[in-house]
């Protein structure tokens, strides 16, 4: 993809298709076109420029089935790593979350337990 100046604004990096100038994806950014996030939201929440934005989103809109082949494919790597770590780490996990808390923190876990209880009661 070349960019109003005539360099490429989308590479194709060990990571995936990549925006110039950043380690931000177009799979990231995948996250936020199908929420249908507006733009100007992007920019912001990636700190991206507007150049680079727009670069992307057009590099989406042009290559839409490559892109989306691509993203679904990151997803799915995304949830079976998800899963194989957490089946890795379910007894640690157990383990830790059945230790007592530290001595001296009772009281701020005690106050964390009646917020969520009472956000709990709210919902």
């Amino acid at each position: 993809m070349v960019a109003s100046n005539g360099k490429a604004a989308i590479l194709r990096t060990e990571r995936g298709l990549t925006i110039l100038g950043t380690r931000i994806t177009l799979y990231d950014v995948m996250d936020y076109v199908t929420a249908q996030y507006p733009p100007k939201f992007i920019q912001g929440l990636f700190d991206l420029t507007e150049e680079q934005v727009n670069a992307a989103l057009a590099y989406i809109e042009t290559n839409r089935a490559e892109v989306e082949a691509e993203y679904q494919q990151v997803l799915k790597e995304s949830e079976e790593l998800q899963k194989y770590y957490e089946e890795q780490n379910r007894e640690l996990v157990a383990r830790i979350a059945a230790q007592p808390p530290k001595s001296g923190t009772e009281a701020a876990w005690e106050k964390l337990r009646a917020a969520k209880a009472k956000r709990e009661s709210t919902v």
